[in-house]
């Protein structure tokens, strides 16, 4: 079969670095093809320069066996070449078509250029099975179904070639497997996907082919009939990766943190309601949800970056009133952000400056207001050979380091505290198949410890594979609390579409 695209020689420099080291790379029509590689693998610079929205530095483009070059994502998406970004780019207030609408070329009245975006709009919904109303308001679409919109707009501009980046990354199980159907149908049709993801299960599911990149060169590009997760995960990281295993047996030591009728808002609207829930010595409770039901407001309230309306809060037997980030430091409380560059790391400052954040004011970094550089950078030498952190140097600029490798420094940091409780927020998010097995282990090693972890996580696998026992998060409630063993993905899915254990429909 011919190849709908097809890259000879492409590089991307930025600097002295070279993201994409000569790559070539043909790409049949009609296919569902995966790119896979660690964090600063060069994928994004790959599909950045295939998009528009860079120019490559020596190499060439095909489309359709015609060479191309693309100033802009506009060019690209004339062309056929579409990508539907993992962050998505819609208006909330704005219905199915207006959104559909912006950013493309007037033609004649507002009315009628609307009438026409509807009547496209469901017939490409009818032939793809995509199930869009083009006049309903994206703020009242699932997450889902923002996806499909994302799809929708790509297709209305006539893209023959579109790029999922992430795409798995907010949905439920249900909503993955309905966005497979979709793409099955979009291959049935002609239409090329390429699929980014570091869920390797999921590529093997879906994809026909699989290319890999590691350190900006081109791996191997491979069938993927006939192997398996753990083969692109050597592709990949080029070792074997071998998931850390959690020791079985139920929590048996006292109880660490306790939650009662946990209340809080956002701007006077509630966002999470009579939460309970307690952690013992040694346990991993894990929190599954869909992004955006309240998993952030809980670990800022737990950790004191955003007070509570009411509930109860006990650390170790003792209640909590009104806690702040410090005093929770202090009381053995360690804390893995969510978004390690806006909260979890100055980025301008040195590895160094960051690993010993949260004790410079100790004796053993400071005496008399000085800080001994000496002890400081002696700490971070000892953290950087324990955890694997790939830097030149402790005082080069965290800011300059692969988002793997920044996770690690943040991760050093809150271990080195020795903490009682972790408070555990999306710890491998965007993170590749081998920096998240370090992590885990990680976790692991403290929870053999004696560490309690409250691990809040929209991965499910990661979810079932760290905690003794998992809850699920809804709308900022807890729907349903079980232990490890009597928790099956069905299940889990269920609650996190809102479908409580005693119904049949969502609430």
């Amino acid at each position: 079969m011919e190849p709908i695209v097809e890259i000879r020689g492409l590089v991307k420099r930025f600097g002295s670095f070279v993201a994409n080291d000569r790559l070539n790379l043909a790409i049949r029509q009609g296919e569902i093809h995966a790119i896979l590689g660690e964090n600063g693998a060069g994928k994004s610079t790959l599909m950045n320069m295939l998009s528009g929205m860079l120019e490559p530095d020596e190499g060439e483009i095909l489309f359709k066996g015609k060479p191309v070059a693309f100033a802009s994502p506009r060019q690209a998406v004339s062309t056929g070449i579409g990508m539907v970004h993992q962050h998505f780019m819609l208006i909330p207030a704005l219905t199915v078509a207006e959104n559909v609408l912006l950013g493309m070329k007037r033609g004649r009245g507002p009315l009628f250029r609307f009438k026409k975006a509807c009547a496209e709009i469901r017939e490409l919904s009818d032939r793809f099975g995509l199930d869009i109303q083009p006049e309903a308001r994206v703020s009242e679409l699932s997450v889902g179904q923002q996806q499909r919109v994302e799809i929708v707009k790509t297709l209305v501009r006539g893209a023959e070639f579109i790029i999922l980046d992430e795409p798995t990354a907010v949905l439920t199980p249900a909503e993955v497997k309905d966005l497979f159907r979709v793409l099955r149908t979009l291959k049935a049709q002609g239409k090329t996907i390429i699929f980014i993801s570091h869920k390797l299960q999921e590529v093997q599911d879906i994809c026909d082919r699989v290319t890999v990149l590691r350190l900006g060169k081109l791996i191997g590009t491979q069938d993927l009939a006939g192997t398996t997760p753990a083969d692109l995960a050597r592709m990949m990281v080029g070792r074997d990766v071998v998931a850390p295993v959690r020791k079985a047996g139920v929590a048996s030591g006292n109880i660490r943190l306790s939650v009662k009728g946990l209340h809080a808002s956002v701007d006077g609207a509630r966002v999470l309601r009579e939460l309970a829930f307690h952690i013992r010595e040694g346990e991993i409770l894990g929190i599954a949800g869909v992004d955006g039901n309240g998993q952030r407001e809980l670990s800022e309230v737990l950790f004191g970056l955003r007070q509570k309306d009411s509930g109860v809060i006990e650390l170790g037997g003792e209640e909590l009133h009104r806690q702040h980030p410090r005093g929770m430091t202090e009381r053995g409380v360690a804390y893995i952000p969510e978004d390690r560059h806006k909260e979890g790391l100055m980025l301008q400052m040195s590895v160094e400056e960051n690993l010993i954040a949260k004790e410079y004011r100790k004796r053993k970094f400071s005496q008399g207001g000085w800080i001994s550089r000496r002890k400081v950078r002696e700490c971070a030498e000892e953290q950087i050979g324990s955890f694997g952190i790939r830097t030149s140097g402790a005082a080069v600029p965290v800011g300059r380091l692969s988002g793997g490798n920044q996770q690690k420094v943040i991760l050093a940091r809150e271990l080195m505290l020795n903490p009682k409780v972790i408070v555990a927020m999306q710890p491998t998010r965007g993170m590749d198949v081998g920096a998240a097995e370090y992590v885990h282990k990680r976790l692991l090693e403290a929870r053999e410890r004696g560490c309690s972890i409250l691990l809040i996580s929209t991965e499910l696998e990661e979810v079932m594979a760290l905690s003794d026992r998992v809850a699920v998060l809804y709308k900022g409630e807890l729907l349903d609390t079980m232990d490890r063993e009597a928790a099956d993905l069905d299940r889990i899915g269920r609650l996190m579409a809102g479908i409580r254990p005693d119904t049949s429909c969502a609430i």
